[in-house]
């Protein structure tokens, strides 16, 4: 090689232009890259299932029973659990930020991936060549004689009906393609369930931010229109107290008993029902209402239903033995709760009291409540033209046989307490106003619905090459594929083939086709 010739070249290789580095993307790009990954959706649903089940293994301080469960922890673990907010944890703010995090992710992850799915509806591939079908994953290559290429186009478009395919023809140069199709809608189903996710999430936080609820003690008698909830503030318990829209008076309190002569307590209980009434000044309305177990009642979206009970025995009615101290035949009263009764001479009787054990003085605080051990109830007897009632108590004959001053008369009458029905002093109802139930349920009936239609059904597409070789001779390429479901496409595409009919030359299946 010539000096000159070495010279070109050198100055030749210092002049070619270095090879140009990567462009690295920027920051933003890298982030929404980033956000919309199905990894990182996927990691941020893991810890969001991690956190729901630190919320139902965990009481949380809404749940009646808190303050006991609080009280039985370490003071580490209070310590530890109320610095993560893991006693409310679905009102915690992490909480809700992943909430929101994952919706972002699935709205871009969305946006990202869907004009490619919409290819598949917007832009049909209505042909392909003999190559591209071959290189299948189901294809076959046939050798057939027909009429002309019209038929034997009809032909293969009718077998494809009978599989359920929606089916179009179309020429290029010189070559006729048949396309046929069934679900195309399939390749939306993500998106489907996509909305329904996002559907729950937004109606959890609706739930998390709007939700009003709390408890209210309602005894006999007695009207509220307030609600208390337990706040926890680390290391320290209260309650809050909410006003409603409108009182709530308790009519009676029932309770259903498996054995009559046991407890109230909640092992010896079939049901609890309360009725109560509903007072609205701001629609000018009163409505009756029942509420007991497992039929919550529903009232300008305040939902009631049954949560705990005052288990502080009472009587939801009693029957009375009432014997005149002059003699006569004993005359028989039935009195409910907070009602009266008359006599045969007119003497007004009304209940006021019940006590399930009856001490001297009324000290029975420290006694079980739950157990009828001394029943007794609490009389005012007025008798006609009477300036004021008197006090009477009528205690069971049992106790009349053992205690002198149990059959003491009063207002000129022995009192014998022959019956009653037990039912606690009051009923516990959680009222809860939730404005994303509605929003919820309708979320998870979307979810069922779009996870059946993306797993159960998949878009399969098939293509047919027709070639006209001359003399009624044919060459058909057919071949095509699926998104899911692979052993239902190959059956039908088998039974396409077979329905074409023809000469196999060649084959490309898990399995053969004749």
């Amino acid at each position: 090689m010539s000096a000159i010739e070495e010279t070109k070249r050198e100055i030749g290789v210092a002049q070619a232009p270095a090879a140009a580095a990567p462009r690295r993307p920027s920051i933003i790009t890298r982030a929404l890259n980033l956000l919309s990954s199905v990894r990182l959706g996927v990691t941020l649903l893991c810890v969001l299932v991690l956190f729901s089940m630190a919320g139902m293994l965990i009481m949380q301080q809404n749940v009646e029973g808190f303050d006991k469960y609080f009280a039985s922890l370490t003071p580490a673990q209070q310590y530890l659990y109320g610095k993560l907010i893991l006693f409310d944890v679905y009102h915690a703010w992490y909480f809700n930020a992943l909430l929101m995090l994952l919706s972002l992710n699935i709205v871009l992850a969305s946006i990202d991936r869907f004009p490619t799915a919409w290819t598949y509806i917007s832009r049909k591939k209505l042909d392909a060549s003999a190559h591209w079908l071959k290189g299948q994953e189901q294809h076959a290559e046939l050798t057939l004689h027909a009429q002309g290429r019209d038929a034997l186009v009809n032909k293969i478009s009718a077998a494809l009906g009978a599989q359920g395919f929606k089916t179009r023809a179309s020429e290029k140069k010189g070559v006729a393609y048949v396309f046929g199709e069934r679900g195309a809608w399939n390749r939306l189903g993500a998106y489907a369930v996509h909305v329904a996710l996002l559907t729950i999430f937004f109606g959890g936080f609706l739930t998390s931010m709007f939700t009003i609820g709390g408890q209210m003690p309602l005894e006999p008698g007695h009207t509220s229109n307030e609600l208390t909830e337990t706040v926890f503030n680390l290391d320290q318990l209260s309650r809050s107290v909410r006003q409603l829209p409108f009182e709530v008076e308790c009519t009676d309190v029932e309770q259903k008993l498996i054995r009559k002569e046991g407890t109230i307590t909640a092992d010896n209980t079939l049901d609890w029902l309360t009725r109560i009434r509903i007072k609205d000044a701001e629609r000018g309305t009163e409505h009756e209402a029942l509420v007991h177990m497992n039929k919550p009642h529903d009232y300008r979206g305040y939902r009631f239903f049954q949560a705990s009970f005052i288990a502080d025995g009472k009587a939801r009615s009693v029957r009375l033995q009432v014997t005149p101290q002059s003699g006569g035949p004993p005359q028989e009263l039935t009195i409910p709760r907070g009602g009266a009764a008359a006599l045969a001479d007119g003497t007004r009787v009304e209940l006021k009291d019940f006590s399930a054990n009856f001490t001297v003085g009324g000290n029975s605080q420290e006694m079980d409540g739950s157990a009828y051990n001394n029943p007794a109830a609490t009389l005012a007897v007025a008798a006609p033209g009477a300036a004021s009632p008197v006090r009477a108590i009528a205690f069971t004959p049992e106790m009349a046989e053992r205690a002198p001053f149990a059959r003491q008369p009063v207002a000129g009458y022995t009192w014998r307490l022959v019956d009653f029905e037990k039912a606690p002093k009051a009923h516990i109802l959680a009222i809860q106003k939730d404005p994303g139930a509605t929003v919820v349920y309708v979320g998870f009936g979307l979810l069922g619905l779009t996870l059946c239609g993306v797993f159960f059904f998949s878009h399969d597409r098939v293509w047919a090459q027709v070639d006209e070789q001359g003399e009624g001779r044919f060459e058909v390429v057919t071949g095509g594929n699926t998104n899911r479901n692979q052993l239902g496409f190959e059956d039908r595409f088998w039974k396409l083939v077979n329905a074409v009919g023809g000469e196999l030359s060649e084959v490309k299946s898990a399995k053969p086709a004749r």
